[in-house]
């Protein structure tokens, strides 16, 4: 590739892009998002984080665009890298836990929200049902997923 304003080369490297998903804990369950745009299905909240974006601000930004929810994090849960977790590029997600009041509305990329119980969720698109039955673990027995 080249410089379009001096025509020097330029290398492109291609990096993972980061993303983040949020577990949002209301009323006893948690928040799923049905997504709008493919992949189609449930998903947790979440999104790119944005260039100069922390990954906190974006994880609360997400959130309330997908949501409406206020969300106050509590814990940055973990990161998943693998790099097939999406099938439309190489993504990866810092994953934080939060709580909120109120009444989740589906916005912005989601089409509905609704909260969740262990027993009830839908079929995951991405890594989602991975990364929830790790969080699962997590509330039971204090185990973080290993590295």
């Amino acid at each position: 590739m080249q410089c379009s304003s001096c025509g020097a080369e330029i290398t492109v490297y291609r990096n993972p892009v980061p993303t983040v998903d949020i577990i949002i804990e209301i009323n006893g369950g948690i928040v799923l998002i049905e997504r709008k745009n493919p992949p189609l299905g449930w998903a947790l909240p979440g999104g790119f984080v944005d260039y100069g974006e922390s990954y906190e601000n974006a994880a609360r930004r997400e959130a309330e665009e997908e949501t409406g929810l206020q969300v106050t994090l509590s814990t940055q849960f973990h990161t998943y890298s693998n790099p097939e977790r999406d099938e439309r590029q190489h993504n990866t997600s810092t994953v934080f836990i939060g709580q909120a009041e109120g009444k989740p509305v589906g916005a912005d990329d989601a089409a509905e929200a609704r909260i969740f119980q262990e027993d009830n969720l839908p079929d995951l698109v991405f890594d989602h049902k991975q990364i929830l039955s790790d969080y699962f673990r997590f509330k039971k027995t204090g185990k973080r997923p290993a590295i």
